[in-house]
């Protein structure tokens, strides 16, 4: 998602003490409609999203990996979750896939359904509160749809997890902050039909989609907003099990509205007694406002991010593990300081004895079976 002209949302009290804000956002968009605007029907425009699932399409959230539910200490593993929003360009893809091999890790992939959707079909989606085609990250075009198309299927069967951002990524006062349940169920209904019927309307002919939407599990919303009830009513009708997209604490996640909330994680930023979220953005507005710093800094700031990482996941060995929420976009931001500091942190993490890097699903999993460490 490019969100170079990324502007602060709205802050959220964190650990009851220092604003923190969230995740960056575009600028609002151009054509808005009256906060009395109809509603869009869930029904498609295109291809219809009730069509049966196709049997050959993979899960959006495979959990392919079981394990122990307390390690040789006695402790549980200590998980490492590590997501990343937007999941468009695909020179990163091939990195972020790269790494992820490397130390046998499985990452969560949040897509945003523009990203599989052709521009000149723009109108199909019908947000509330926006003309038909709006969108504040744009819309996909068919070399780029095709190419993710292929690297969605090579990613879900090397275990990695699909999990939706949403569609036109809509923040602030105009934003999603403001949708019903009903709104809500619509929008992940256009995601489905984005994902069913865009690789084929890019291409011209039919091209199968590169997965079954009707089995991600999960959601991290654009800028971390929303209504909390409003969206996981939607979600828990759709059978999905978590919600990525709150603030919160390091600790072991509990249910709220009737989903896993895995939150990314209030944690003090290295050497300073500032307080960020485990998000690329956040690190990024703690140590400079989420302006461009000089070149000759990124190496001193990727430590930082770096010193943030390894401080945290030694705060939770000194307690009983609970798993780290690391959020990170497909960007080079800040001269890259935030990619090389997470890519470095995996590397040197994922294969320490102790430590499992996973999906979000495969968290879920785990915590289905043993349940969360300390509660009855």
């Amino acid at each position: 998602m490019n969100l170079a002209a990324a502007v602060v949302v709205v802050a959220a009290v964190v650990a009851g003490c220092a604003d923190v804000p969230l995740e960056g956002a575009p600028k609002p968009s151009k054509h808005t409609v009256p906060r009395t605007g109809v509603t869009p029907s869930p029904k498609p425009t295109t291809p219809s999203a009730s069509t049966p699932s196709t049997p050959k399409l993979p899960a959006a959230a495979p959990v392919l990996r079981s394990f122990p539910a307390r390690l040789p200490n006695g402790k549980p593993p200590l998980f490492v979750v590590v997501s990343f929003d937007g999941a468009g360009d695909l020179g990163l893809w091939a990195h972020w896939r790269a790494v992820a091999k490397q130390v046998n890790a499985r990452m969560t992939f949040f897509l945003s359904g523009p990203y599989l959707y052709p521009e000149d079909h723009r109108t199909d989606y019908k947000p509330p509160y926006k003309k038909p085609g709006a969108s504040d990250i744009g819309w996909g075009d068919t070399a780029n749809i095709l190419g993710r198309t292929k690297v969605l299927r090579e990613a879900i069967a090397e275990g990695h997890e699909i999990g939706t951002h949403a569609n036109g990524h809509f923040c602030g006062k105009d934003g999603i902050g403001r949708w019903t349940t009903a709104q809500w169920t619509a929008e992940l209904n256009a995601f489905d039909r984005m994902v069913r019927t865009g690789p084929t309307l890019a291409a011209g002919k039919t091209v199968q989609p590169p997965f079954d939407p009707s089995t991600v599990k999960g959601m991290r919303t654009p800028c971390l907003e929303g209504n909390r009830a409003a969206y996981r009513a939607a979600m828990v009708r759709r059978g999905m099990l978590y919600d990525a997209s709150t603030p919160g604490y390091l600790a072991w996640p509990k249910k709220e509205n009737g989903v896993w909330n895995f939150p990314l994680e209030s944690v003090p930023l290295a050497g300073t007694k500032k307080i960020t979220l485990t998000m690329d953005y956040n690190l990024w507005y703690s140590q400079t406002k989420a302006k461009r710093a000089p070149v000759a800094q990124a190496p001193a700031m990727k430590a930082q991010v770096l010193a943030t990482y390894r401080q945290t996941l030694a705060k939770s060995r000194a307690g009983d593990n609970p798993p780290l929420f690391l959020g990170n976009h497909f960007n080079h931001w800040n001269n890259s300081v935030y990619s090389d500091a997470l890519t470095q942190f995996v590397l040197e993490t994922c294969k320490q004895p102790d430590v499992r890097c996973v999906s979000n699903m495969e968290l879920a999993s785990w915590l289905a079976k043993n349940g969360v460490p300390g509660r009855s």
